[in-house]
């Protein structure tokens, strides 16, 4: 049964791989710069490469102790920049930091899912995964 909470490990790494490498490719290759409320959520999200990443290659399931509140932090920051994106949070949302908005038509993924969302998306779902992988038995 340990094997399962290996597989959810895994899976939460390849969740923060993807969403860096997301994060890196809207940035560095659309040239899309990113608003401070986005920095805040990549401080969150890039170190979970690494903390998941060797507790994956060293099977260590106890790696949700360390890594679960990075998660719901950034988990927190991603809420709060989706209901800013929204509008449900009355401030505009050049309020979200002092750069480049996130409000654009540029910030839409495939011209439909706002990119903002995708955070929300990604440290949901290494959240669940986490706390899959406390439920595993050990052993």
């Amino acid at each position: 049964m340990a094997r399962s909470g290996w597989n959810f490990l895994f899976a939460a790494w390849m969740v923060a791989l993807g969403a860096t490498l997301g994060a890196l490719f809207i940035g560095e290759i659309m040239g899309q710069m990113p608003c401070t409320t986005c920095w805040y959520q990549r401080i969150f999200m890039f170190p979970l490469i690494v903390l998941l990443g060797i507790a994956a290659y060293r099977k260590d399931l106890t790696v949700w102790v360390y890594a679960l509140p990075l998660v719901l932090i950034g988990l927190l920051v991603a809420i709060y920049h989706s209901l800013l994106y929204t509008g449900v949070i009355p401030e505009p949302i050049e309020l979200c930091g002092a750069g480049p908005s996130c409000s654009g038509d540029t910030m839409l993924l495939l011209g439909a899912v706002p990119i903002p969302f995708l955070s929300l998306v990604a440290f949901s779902l290494i959240s669940i995964l986490l706390v899959l992988v406390a439920r595993s038995p050990s052993k």
